[in-house]
């Protein structure tokens, strides 16, 4: 059952060209929404936009609805879909505007639907990413965190019911442009390593105690890339690296120690993949999301993305640089939580999510995500993934957790201040 909805019903198919293919983006404000809609932009005959939508950014909503006339719009919950609803004009009249999950995972798994972006942050992306692929979609995965929770689940969903998965996440977008198309493991297609690039983030040369007293407006400002607040953060920690550790893990079915990270300041080599006759490939292009974008929608055809073509001799030269463990700790929760096993790396996952919340508030400091993660992760009960409920009680437990953790520390903050004075 739909939930309530707050706009006309469009009747029949007659929006979309029978040849074009019809497009869901999940998390269409965001910075991979975005880019999505950019390079849809330029291949009118080629995609339509079926559904779009949003967390919060309800007025962007409404000015992409009046732009590209979808015929859903999705709002995560009634007070936003309510406040869209307000700012509709004459130019929503086409679209049906809708809220809640169930509304989600109805717009990536209706039957119209060929391709779904899956590009909500977090935990929320969850669940329309495994109806996309329970029924048989081609996802394009920008939401990391779906695999990093479930990777059994959503791997099993993609198999059982013939959908595609191709990654968008620049790194493991490259590893599968330069892995042979054979069928097989790794070491049957001759690969004994996959190495991901991380640019450093801002902090890169920073001295530990220069990271002691970094703030989240120095956390969000990527020295390359432009993506959104958590993410930013992500990668001034370097989490994001040990989940797209994870993420490899599951999409090539690797081994966590087949998969390395590199330190690569200018963003210029995405990945590489090593074989084993000495031969390393690699894939690379400007630091613009729109190439593994254009490659995912259109694959395996390449079209124009609206970038730039690279000119090494203008870049003048690449550096490599080994990754500093002590700088970015969080790296090896990944591993740790890999080995685990179970609702180890959701748990990791959730974790994150809260503490780097908190950071963003001001109430962590940086380095507390690493301690607030490692509490939890050494803390929490780690179980079998059997289920969907599995994963889901596994993350509210660990919410709460690292929740409890942050409240004992602010009082244990101020304690320490009452006790100076």
């Amino acid at each position: 059952m739909l939930p309530r909805s707050f706009g006309p019903l469009v009747h029949g198919l007659v929006l979309f060209n029978v040849i074009a293919k019809n497009l869901t983006i999940l998390g269409a404000t965001g910075t991979i929404g975005l880019n999505t809609l950019s390079v849809v932009e330029r291949h009118p005959e080629r995609y339509k936009l079926f559904a779009l939508t949003a967390n919060s950014n309800y007025q962007q909503l409404v000015e992409q609805v009046e732009r590209y006339q979808p015929a859903y719009a999705v709002l995560a919950d009634e007070t936003k879909a309510v406040a869209c609803r307000l700012l509709q004009t004459g130019k929503c009249d086409n679209t049906l505007f809708l809220y809640g999950t169930d509304a989600l995972e109805q717009v990536a798994s209706d039957p119209i639907v060929d391709i779904v972006m899956a590009a909500i942050v977090g935990a929320a992306g969850l669940q329309p990413t495994l109806a996309a692929a329970r029924a048989g979609k081609r996802v394009l995965l920008a939401n990391k965190e779906a695999l990093v929770m479930s990777g059994n689940l959503l791997m099993d969903a993609v198999q059982k019911n013939g959908a595609e998965l191709l990654p968008i996440d620049s790194e493991h977008n490259a590893v599968f442009q330069t892995l042979p198309r054979q069928p097989g493991g790794l070491s049957e297609r001759g690969v004994s390593r996959i190495i991901l690039t991380a640019s450093g983030g801002p902090f890169r040369t920073w001295s530990l105690a220069e990271i002691e007293n970094v703030t989240p407006a120095q956390a969000v400002k990527h020295p390359n890339w432009v993506m959104g607040k958590k993410i930013s953060v992500d990668s001034a920690t370097m989490m994001n690296k040990g989940l797209e550790v994870i993420e490899a893990c599951w999409l090539f079915g690797a081994k966590a120690t087949q998969v390395e990270i590199v330190i690569h300041p200018e963003s210029i080599v995405h990945s590489m993949v090593s074989y084993c006759d000495g031969s390393v490939l690699a894939q690379m292009s400007n630091p613009d999301m729109r190439i593994p974008i254009a490659y995912g929608l259109a694959f395996p055809e390449r079209i124009e993305a609206g970038v730039a073509t690279l000119d090494l001799a203008a870049i003048g030269k690449l550096n490599f640089e080994a990754l500093d463990h002590k700088r970015f700790p969080c790296v090896e929760l990944a591993y740790r939580a890999i080995d685990m096993g179970g609702t180890a790396t959701a748990i990791l996952n959730a974790a994150n999510e809260v503490a780097v919340e908190a950071f963003l508030a001001e109430q962590l400091s940086f380095r507390q995500i690493y301690d607030a993660i490692d509490f939890v992760l050494r803390a929490s009960v780690v179980r079998p993934v059997k289920a969907l409920q599995d994963v889901v009680a596994a993350d509210c437990e660990a919410r709460l957790m690292t929740q409890d953790w942050i409240k004992s520390s602010k009082r244990r903050r101020t304690s320490a201040a009452e006790g100076v004075m």
